[in-house]
């Protein structure tokens, strides 16, 4: 439909933001093209010709409508690399002066470049340089032309975890592992997971070195248990980092979970073990897609916090391109790293298809929240959890409610629960078996420990190098 006058006061009174801006007049083909080409790398938008920055319409006259039609079609096609198509219309005002509505859609080429081989994008309504290697790096990985997972290291395939490799190489391509560096190197080159001078990949990296926070310290998982619904500064539950190669950090971060999770009966007998309040798949699906989706140009880890009422999980990055909360939970999916999505598909975690897990997870759990933000460049999954009070808990874990929670802070981990439990049916135990049989540090058995002893829920019986814990005769 025609642009109507009434159509242009209701755009003018809305104000300039990234869609939209106004110019009095113009008359520089290169400052022109510049925010045509700002608009082609962000969203598209329009600009208004004959408008002044506060909204008020002077307009342009015959003459001058002649002339800047010109300009935008030279600029267009001749300062822009690639050249544009965009489209003008020419809306008459009630004084006989015109505005000319410039409409730059988002480009189909990016990056466009000005005459002087400069990349701009939308800032608001003002435009910016792409002057960092990590924003032209997002720009490319936006358009396909280049993805984070393909970027070269310094690891060499010394760091390779071979085992590791050799048992993947055994299960999914029944082949066995090379023996000489040459002929490995040539079959990580052919699998992507090398570069061309025989450096791994940042997929191989995360997949199979052996230690790949030492290659790579920014992509891990960091998880506490906050006591309460809110972020603390000094004052945690339960922490620790996750390292290691994908399949290693998903494991742990999912056991981090789910023994921070209450336990329900669930219609079961007393003696059969508890069913978590939130099903362990919900947490296999969002885990997965944080660790295979994340943006690895963001130098940051995963961070997972469990509150009393919720669980977030929060990823570095925004959803890519068109991709919106709405979009994804339809099962709509944007590859952002395909080398590990690849792979993650043949096995290496609990992967069911581009664009399942989100939906997968809804239909198991409807009450999870999708925050998607541009600004901060994060997206959280926030999973909401029932009040502990509508919680029926098993028989161990009231005992422990019971006597611990009373000077420990409120939001009392499972962690302390599994280790009395684990203390009754095994007494004498020391540290390191407890961290063994929980699946946890050292340093979080002697915090729960603490808590315990603190309580006189516990006692350490026998010599300091033979003893072991006992529960208290009352408990």
């Amino acid at each position: 439909m025609p642009f109507t006058q009434q159509d242009l006061n209701h755009q003018t009174r809305l104000g300039e933001d990234s869609a939209r801006q106004f110019k009095v007049d113009v008359r520089n083909g290169e400052s022109l093209a510049a925010e045509m080409v700002a608009f082609a790398n962000s969203e598209g938008g329009t600009l208004f010709i004959g408008v002044a920055d506060d909204g008020s319409l002077p307009g342009l006259s015959t003459q001058d409508v002649a002339r800047v039609n010109q300009l935008i079609s030279n600029a267009a096609s001749q300062l822009v690399r690639s050249p544009l198509t965009v489209q003008t219309e020419n809306v008459a005002l009630e004084s006989g002066r015109i505005v000319v509505v410039l409409r730059i859609p988002k480009g189909v080429d990016k990056p466009y470049f000005d005459k002087n081989g400069v990349i701009w994008l939308k800032t608001g309504a003002d435009k910016r340089r792409v002057n960092s290697k990590e924003e032209l790096r997002r720009l490319f990985q936006m358009t396909d032309q280049f993805h984070a997972d393909q970027l070269p290291t310094k690891a060499g395939i010394d760091k390779l975890d071979k085992l590791r490799f050799r048992d993947f190489l055994r299960d999914f391509y029944k082949q066995p592992l090379p023996d000489s560096p040459a002929e490995l190197t040539r079959l990580l080159q052919n699998m992507n997971l090398a570069t061309d001078d025989g450096h791994l990949n940042l997929a191989g990296v995360l997949m199979f070195a052996e230690r790949p926070e030492w290659i790579a310290p920014q992509f891990v998982i960091k998880a506490i248990r906050y006591p309460g619904n809110q972020i603390h500064t000094s004052e945690y539950v339960d922490t620790e980092d996750f390292a290691g190669p994908l399949s290693k950090m998903f494991s742990d971060a999912l056991g981090f979970v789910m023994r921070n999770l209450h336990k329900t009966q669930a219609g079961r007998g007393v003696n059969a073990p508890g069913q978590p309040e939130i099903p362990e798949s919900v947490f296999e699906e969002l885990l997965v897609n944080a660790l295979v989706h994340r943006d690895y140009l963001v130098s940051a880890p995963i961070r997972l916090f469990v509150f009393d009422n919720r669980i977030e999980i929060i990823s570095p990055g925004h959803l890519p391109d068109n991709l919106t909360v709405e979009k994804i939970r339809t099962g709509n999916s944007n590859i952002r790293n395909p080398i590990l999505v690849s792979y993650v598909a043949k096995g290496l975690l609990p992967y069911h298809g581009l664009g399942s897990g989100i939906k997968r997870a809804l239909t198991l759990w409807p009450d999870i929240e999708f925050t998607d933000d541009r600004d901060g460049c994060l997206f959280t999954a926030s999973i909401r959890r029932e009040p502990v009070s509508e919680v029926v808990n098993d028989g161990a874990s009231e005992g422990v409610i019971e006597g611990v929670s009373e000077g420990v802070s409120e939001g009392v981990s499972e962690g302390v629960h599994a280790l009395l439990k684990l203390i009754r049916q095994q007494p004498g135990l020391r540290s390191p078996a407890m961290a063994d049989t929980l699946h946890t540090s050292v340093k979080n058995i002697e915090r729960w420990l603490k808590q315990l002893k603190d309580n006189q829920r516990i006692e350490f019986r026998g010599a300091p190098k033979t003893g072991g814990y006992h529960p208290k005769e009352n408990t």
